[in-house]
């Protein structure tokens, strides 16, 4: 009865587990696409050069 038990939590822990890892890693995709799409939509020009920059109003 005891061993039934521990071998129901441990498998219960390797689902719980396993299903973090899968919602992990559909996260971890999502991240790269975004970063995909950042990568190409925002380009080199998005930062002007400090020489290039106009001072704030305040100074």
């Amino acid at each position: 009865m005891n061993i039934e038990m521990t071998l129901d939590n441990q498998q219960r822990a390797i689902d719980d587990l396993s299903e973090m890892l899968i919602k992990q890693g559909k996260f971890i995709d999502w991240l790269i696409k975004q970063n995909e799409w950042l990568k190409n939509n925002l380009g080199q020009d998005v930062v002007k050069p400090l020489e290039e920059e106009t001072p704030p109003p305040h100074y």
